[in-house]
């Protein structure tokens, strides 16, 4: 994931969500699946770097950290994975296949 700063209220028209599919739910399901997994990564990725902090003893040396903050100031301007796998979705780079269909 990028940490790029994108627009995140943006109107989808719902016919293209649902084109892929046919089915409007089945593409929300598999837009949530992907924001899940890519969730998943971001919150790996982060405790992978949190590890590298020692933890004080009081508040006050956890708040004065400034790599802290920079980090986490990092993580709130990263684009949210549910925009990141609804643009994934509508551009056709995920790969998803309903075994219930031919």
């Amino acid at each position: 994931m990028t940490p790029s700063k994108t627009i995140s209220t943006v109107t989808r028209d719902m016919r293209l969500v649902e084109e892929p599919t046919g089915n409007i739910y089945e593409s929300i399901s598999i837009i949530s699946k992907r924001a899940n997994h890519l969730s998943e990564k971001l919150k790996e990725e982060m405790t992978d770097e949190l590890s590298h902090f020692e933890h004080g003893d009081g508040i006050e040396e956890m708040s004065e950290n400034r790599e802290q903050i920079e980090m986490a100031i990092k993580y709130e301007r990263m684009t949210k994975p549910h925009v990141i796998a609804t643009e994934e979705f509508l551009s056709g780079k995920i790969f998803f296949k309903n075994p219930n269909k031919k």
